[in-house]
């Protein structure tokens, strides 16, 4: 809309704003309304949003006085302004609200009429599919109820008739199945945009089951239908077969009794044709073999049908007389062949027999257990059952032959003696007459007994491998039948699970609803537990009888129990994402965060609950609010703040207010934690828990400051804030011991009571605290400084120094009381000195002072002021004081006392009489009674003393550039710092000092310690281009760099050696004038004699004299050496400074003399005053103030390495004399200080 128009008309914005909020509650409800989506068939669930749609409509109706009032604003609006275009734009508008109002309405009253009718339409369905399912339960009983087939007339008729009975109500159920087919497939047309899922299973489920019963009454009546043709062909077979029987018989005996006639042996020609005779009739036997097994087969089974009928009698004997005379029949045929072939060598042809009888079974033996092992699945086991059965019919009809021939060779054994024996044994041999015939008997029993032998063998066998089949077809039909039950439950189950709908298009309102469904889903489903285990036990049955199932069995009873896990996985899964939901989305989720971020960020979760954030327009996500990035970029600002105290504590009070907590009374925070039951504070704490804490503590400070409290912003803000200190890996949690220290250390509190509240939770129940549970404490205290890079000026992460401090403080006692641990931290111990700096900072934000600074020229100072003690009405604010600058005549060495609020007049005489006092004080003074601002409690490899200036500080600081304080990206920096600490020390105890072994050990860490920090300052540089590679690089940039330093030390030096050579002369000018010559030492001896008071004060001073005299030649003795030291140690400086340059110019490069660069601080500052500074205590941590970045990449042994090996051996001894000569230079003149110091007080 024109701006113009909305100036014109100034009502019409408002009415813009109704329209707007009116138009988006109707386009939000329209949106509702689309995204209800039912279950179709679930009768309850559609009276559920029926009920909800009449609630949406008595909404809208409600609504109406509002679209009437909207109406008649618009009304007046035209009615008040006579500017066509608006008219025209506030009708339109208007008429596009009540149209998207008629639209919802139409909408809403559409889908509630479409409801009723579903509802409608699902009840008939219900009825239907219910009458459906009880159709097929009847049929299910009836066919259970069906007996076998029996093989008699009057059986079979009846279950025939019974079938065709149960066919017609087949006919009739297909009524009620093909009207719930009818009633689904309309649900499933008319109502496709809602879940029709749960309709289309019920539909296949009873079509399934409706085509299983159809298959089965097909394959009743064809089984019906074969027993009747069996039962009709069976006696018509039995007949012809018996008549047949009957023929052969006629024939056997006609052709015995044409054998047994004499002469018949005789005649080779009858005996061909009667052999030719035999062989016909055993080729009708052979034919009819089959037809006879067939016909005892059929008539077993219709025996079982007419077991104990006259029928069945009649049968049997039929059936037994069959067998005998065919029986008989197969002997009378063999026994016909074997007198035919009787002859003189009758018991070789009988030994033949049973040898080949003996093959016969060895070979059915061997073919028996090639059949093994049983088949793992239902259609090998019956191949292997119909394999049997055939091998069972070949034994069987081997049986006669097999007796015939035994009772062939026991009649031939029985009926020839061993004289005819041996007769027949006609083999040449010297063995005598009976023991041959002895030997051929022998041999006939053995392989008689053989062939028996083996002839059970293969009975027995072959009755357990039946046996086996059997068992294994059965089970394998069980486990079948149990496979096919389970794989219909998990089908029916695995289709309700495909109907739910994802969570994200749930509503929030009936996410409860669809916890409770699901957990009805999971107890409806539990059963199944039963069938699959009752199916992994039927399995497991197998491998207990060596029966190995088939791949394709194994596989489906994989595929059974995997679907049945992920059915519970999906289930779990599923009640886990509801439950997220509902909490993620509930009045205890993190919901109400997500406005804590505006676009392009996002804010989201990770599966552990901690939050991330999400840049759409970069793509990229990370851990930080972006508020918090903001806020840690701003904190740069502050890394030019020189004492790493001020420096922590300014960027804590700058966080602490940006998280609001300076509005925090330490009593609100006690009762939010209370509320919580916060009170084991070795109890860990989640994300929830966290964010319904910090959730309360913000709550109430809104109330208290409504326009200073942004609740979702304050609480994602401190959360991410706890979690960068105390959970940098996010694992989404913190002790509760951690974020009562993060909480209570940063609200509006006294320091006192801070102490008090935090000893508190680490102490026992009788109020005393021993060591572990205080590094506890002292432990999560630790981690402020160190999220923010400071931590090593702090004594670094180890608080057991602090530990050991507090204790010896308390005389070593195993436990200290909160009194104890109070005086302890009122001396400010150098792990904690922060917090105590931190409240000075939050008292001097307000504090004016009527002073102004002789620096900047800042009237009145604002912050704290930092008052001189060695000159008068010398003041310095805290933005020049922190950042090193200084005025002409005051040096940052001498002492100064800071103020955070304004001075009383006491204050000013006080500071007025120290002044004077220190105007008569030399720097030896303060050397011998430094005095510092905190409790030092560094250890041997972490943290040099920090340079926190506290109430009344004597200063040692070097005038460096400002240090830089870490990047506040690297969680990690302090452990690089740390590590190299340790690597330095584990190195230097090994081997020794690094540089030359005229260094001592200690000026050898400590020039390591610059030499990394140099290193550290020229990685951190901003033109990357500008970065050395090498530590030999880093050297020679310092050499530019330090030549002319150097230059000015050494002019420094010879001014000094002037000084010092006219003070030399000055005194041996005195001691001349004064004309003191050496006087005769007294007697041992001597007399005493009285004397006049006048002689003995002559005679003491005399002695005194004497005694200045001595002391004076010794002093000039020890000047005229060191001079002359001097000057040797100044020439052999500036040779070594002339050297490298001969050398540059000869390469044709320009280089600076490889200075004493590890040695070298920021400054220009005269040596003599480093080593007073160095030997003071309170040097304020100069490596504090030139740490450098700790984003280094270079580790402390790989920085060492580089350096021994970047410079060659005669090049390091030039380094080495030259760190030896400073060292040696440093200690002259300190000697000669203390000297002339020494001079100007005896004078």
């Amino acid at each position: 809309m024109p701006s113009s128009l909305l100036l014109e008309v100034p009502a019409l914005a408002e009415f813009n704003k109704t329209c707007g909020e009116l138009s988006d509650w109707l386009t939000l409800l329209d949106r509702v309304i689309k995204a209800q989506i039912v279950t179709v068939g679930d009768v309850e669930e559609i009276n559920d949003m029926i009920i909800k749609q009449k609630i949406t409509l008595q909404d809208l109706e409600k609504k109406r006085p509002h679209l009437e009032e909207l109406i008649t604003a618009a009304q007046n609006l035209k009615n008040k302004t006579s500017n066509p275009e608006a008219r025209a734009i506030i009708t339109d508008r208007i008429e596009k609200i009540q149209n998207q109002w008629e639209d919802v309405q139409c909408h809403l009253q559409n889908r509630r009429q479409q409801l009723q009718e579903m509802l409608k339409d699902s009840n008939q369905w219900q009825d239907a599919r219910r009458e459906a399912e009880q159709v097929l339960e009847r049929a299910k009983g009836k066919m259970d109820n069906w007996k076998e087939i029996s093989y008699t007339v009057d059986a079979l008729k009846k279950q025939n008739a019974d079938l065709k009975q149960f066919c017609k109500e087949i006919r009739q159920w297909q009524i009620n199945v093909d009207a719930a087919n009818d009633l689904a497939l309309k649900l499933i047309r008319d109502y496709s945009t809602d879940d029709t899922r749960k309709v289309e299973l019920m539909k296949d489920s009873i079509n399934t089951t409706w085509t299983r019963i159809n298959k089965r009454v097909s394959e009743r009546d064809a089984a019906l239908e074969a027993a009747l043709r069996l039962l009709q062909q069976f006696y018509l077979d039995l007949e012809r077969f018996l008549a047949w029987l009957t023929e052969a018989e006629i024939t056997a005996n006609v052709l015995q009794d044409s054998t047994h006639k004499d002469g018949v042996m005789e005649d080779s020609r009858g005996l061909r044709e009667l052999m030719n005779q035999w062989q016909d009739l055993q080729g009708e036997i052979d034919g009819h073999t089959e037809v006879f097994h067939s016909l005892d087969e059929n008539g077993q089974k219709m025996l079982k049908s007419l077991e104990g009928s006259e029928d069945g009698v009649l049968l049997h004997r039929r059936l037994d007389n069959m067998n005998i005379r065919w029986n008989e029949l197969r002997k009378k045929s063999l026994n016909i062949r074997s007198h035919l072939e009787a002859s003189t060598e009758h018991w070789k042809r009988l030994h033949v027999s049973l040898q080949e009888l003996l093959a016969w079974l060895q070979l059915k033996n061997e073919e028996l257990k090639h059949q093994a092992p049983i088949g793992g699945d239902i259609p090998k086991v019956q191949i292997q059952n119909e394999t049997h059965r055939v091998f069972k019919r070949e034994v069987k009809a081997k049986e006669p032959v097999i007796m015939s021939a035994v009772d062939t060779v026991r009649i031939f054994l029985a009926e020839q003696p061993f004289e005819r024996l041996e007769k027949l044994y006609q083999e040449p041999t010297e063995m005598h007459a009976d023991d041959q015939g002895k030997n051929v008997s022998k041999i006939l029993h053995k392989q008689v007994d053989d062939v028996n032998t083996e002839w059970d063998r293969l009975n027995v066998s072959s009755a357990e491998w039946q046996k086996k089949i059997d068992e294994a077809l059965e089970r394998l039909q069980e486990l079948e039948e149990a496979m096919d039950e389970l794989d219909h439950k998990l089908h029916h189950a695995e289709a309700m699970k495909g109907s739910w709908q994802p969570v994200g298009d749930l509503l929030i309102d009936s996410l409860q609803d669809h916890i409770g469904k699901i957990k009805t889903y999971r107890a409806d489903i539990a059963p199944i537990k039963n069938n699959v285990n009752q199916v992994n036990e039927l399995a497991h049955q197998f491998s207990a009888t060596d029966i190995q199932l088939s791949p394709y069995n194994l596989s489906r009873l994989e595929e059974l129990n995997t679907r049945w896990k992920l059915l519970q996985v999906s289930i779990d899964e599923r009640i886990r994402q509801l439950h997220e939901a509902h909490r993620d989305f509930g009045p205890t989720s993190q919901h109400f965060l997500s406005t804590s971020v505006q676009g392009p960020w996002e804010r989201a979760i990770s599966p552990n609950k901690v939050p991330y954030y999400i840049n759409h327009d970069t793509q990229t996500t990370c851990w930080d609010h972006p508020k918090m990035t903001e806020l840690y970029q701003s904190l740069a600002d502050l890394n030019n703040v020189r004492f790493s105290a001020y420096r922590t504590a300014m960027k804590l009070r700058r966080l602490q207010k940006a998280l609001c907590l300076d509005l925090l009374g330490l009593s609100a925070a006690c009762d939010a934690l209370d509320q919580h039951n916060l009170k084991q504070n070795d109890q860990l704490m989640d994300i929830l828990q966290i964010i319904n804490c910090l959730t309360t503590i913000y709550d109430r400070l809104e109330q208290e400051h409504n326009n200073l409290v942004n609740v979702p912003l304050c609480v994602d803000m401190c959360l991410n804030w706890l979690l960068n200190v105390y959970d940098t890996g996010r694992t989404g949690r913190i002790r509760v011991l951690s974020f009562k220290t993060g909480v209570i250390s940063l609200c509006k509190a006294h320091l006192e009571d801070k102490y008090r509240y935090l000893f508190k939770q680490v102490a026992s129940s009788t109020g005393f605290c021993d060591q572990r549970r205080l590094g506890l404490l002292l432990h999560d205290a630790i981690q402020i400084p160190r999220q923010l890079g400071e931590v090593a000026s702090f004594g670094g992460s180890n608080i057991e120094p602090s530990v050991r401090s507090c204790f010896q403080y308390a005389n070593n006692k195993p436990e200290i009381e909160a009194a104890l641990f109070l005086d302890w931290m009122r001396l400010e111990p150098q792990s904690m000195v922060w917090l105590p700096v931190l409240h000075r900072v939050a008292a001097a934000e307000t504090a004016k002072h009527q002073a102004k600074c002789n620096i900047c020229k800042e009237c009145p100072i604002i912050g704290f002021r930092y008052r001189s003690l060695k000159h008068f009405n010398y003041d310095i604010c805290q933005s020049c004081f922190f950042s090193g600058r200084v005025a002409k005549g005051h040096k940052m060495h001498y002492p100064m006392v800071e103020y955070c609020t304004p001075t009383t007049s006491g204050e000013d005489v006080r500071d007025f009489a120290k002044v004077l006092k220190n105007k008569f004080r030399t720097k030896r003074y303060f050397a011998k009674h430094p005095r510092m601002g905190y409790l030092p409690v560094q250890t041997v490899l972490e943290g040099d003393n920090m340079e926190t200036p506290v109430t009344l500080i004597n200063f040692w600081p070097v005038d460096s550039a400002p240090a830089s304080s870490p990047q506040l990206s690297h969680d990690d920096t302090h452990s690089r710092i740390e590590h190299y600490a340790s690597r330095l020390a584990e190195m230097e105890n090994s081997n020794g000092s690094y540089l030359n072994d005229s260094i001592s050990p200690n000026e050898s860490i400590d020039d390591e310690h610059l030499l990394i920090q140099h290193y550290c300052q020229s990685l951190n540089q901003e033109s990357p281009l500008s970065q050395p590679r090498s530590p030999a690089q880093i050297l020679i940039s310092l050499e530019s760099e330090e030549r002319g330093e150097l230059e000015r030390i050494l002019a420094d030096l010879e001014e000094e050696n002037r000084n010092l050579q006219s003070e030399y002369d000055r005194l041996k000018e005195q001691h001349d004038h004064k004309g003191l010559s050496p006087l005769p030492s007294p007697p041992e001896m001597m007399p005493a004699s009285p004397q006049s008071p006048r002689d003995a004060e002559l005679i003491a001073e005399a002695k005194l004299l004497r005694q200045h005299k001595g002391r004076l030649e010794a002093r000039m003795q020890i000047l005229e050496d060191h001079n002359k030291q001097l000057e040797s140690q100044l020439h052999r400086l500036r040779q070594l400074l002339e050297q490298p340059q001969a050398e540059a110019k000869v390469n044709g490069t320009t280089f600076s003399s490889p200075t004493s660069s590890l040695q070298r601080s920021d400054n220009s500052q005269p040596m003599s005053l480093r080593v007073v500074g160095s030997q003071t205590s309170e040097t304020m941590g100069e490596d504090d103030l030139l740490s450098p970045s700790h984003d280094t990449s270079t580790g402390l042994e790989e920085v060492m390495e580089q350096l021994n090996n970047s410079f060659p051996t005669a090049r390091g001894n030039h380094v080495g004399s030259l760190f030896h000569m400073a060292d040696d230079l440093g200690r002259a003149m300190e000697t000669l200080v203390m000297v002339m110091t020494d001079d100007e007080v005896m004078e």
